[in-house]
């Protein structure tokens, strides 16, 4: 599940495309089944995601769920990172806003 085939191209008169609209992310509310890990040096949310997802692309997951800044992949060290287990819901959600 790529969050970028989502993200709404804004075009101009010509049918150029002129620039992305927002994607929109859904609230991921905790769940007695959702996993905690400590982060470590090294770690990267793709590779994370990768690991307990068995997707690299549902990384997005991991910084909604716990707030991180989207500007990188790499989760601050030490921190306790919520890994949510009901990404079916996610997904389906993150497809209903950004239809």
């Amino acid at each position: 599940m790529n969050r970028y085939p989502s993200t709404l191209i804004r075009k101009d008169r010509v049918g150029s495309p002129r620039y992305f609209g927002s994607t929109k992310y859904p609230f991921i509310g905790f769940d007695v089944n959702d996993l905690y890990i400590i982060t470590i040096q090294g770690d990267r949310l793709d590779n994370l995601s990768a690991v307990f997802y068995k997707d690299p692309t549902l990384y997005w997951i991991l910084q909604v769920a716990n707030n991180l800044k989207r500007d990188s992949l790499y989760p601050p060290i030490g921190i306790q990172l919520r890994i949510p287990q009901n990404t079916a819901q996610i997904i389906e959600d993150f497809d209903a806003l950004n239809l």
